[in-house]
């Protein structure tokens, strides 16, 4: 019921700036928490940030001071600013968002968006 379509990954040189989006669509009624996790190759997903539906935000401790999340309520759109981007920073992104859908019964429940690939490279 609830799509989940992450944009803006791409190719970028170490110290450089990203900017990830996720747009939510579908049957929604309220969008809540939504977060970015990201993968890398060998390793376990990890959460990057995530976001309330009013604005309070938590970072993990490897970004933080480097990216920003924020979220555009009207739109439901998720938005993931990376600045000095690092080597480590490499990884497929993901977008999380849970979501209070028109026939739920009050329930929330997560969805996961399909990933959009970040290559921190020189």
């Amino acid at each position: 019921q609830v799509q989940l379509a992450e944009s803006g990954g791409g190719l970028v040189q170490p110290g450089g700036s990203l900017r990830l989006s996720c747009a939510a669509s579908g049957n929604i009624s309220i969008v809540y928490d939504m977060a970015w996790y990201r993968q890398a190759p060998g390793n376990q997903r990890e959460l990057v940030a995530d976001i309330t539906r009013r604005g309070s935000t938590n970072y993990a401790d490897s970004v933080n001071g480097r990216f920003t999340i924020s979220r555009d309520n009207a739109k439901n759109i998720l938005y993931l600013q990376m600045g000095s981007l690092k080597p480590e920073d490499t990884a497929t992104y993901y977008c999380k968002a849970a979501v209070l859908t028109i026939a739920s019964y009050a329930v929330k429940r997560d969805y996961w968006g399909q990933g959009t690939q970040v290559i921190v490279s020189s």
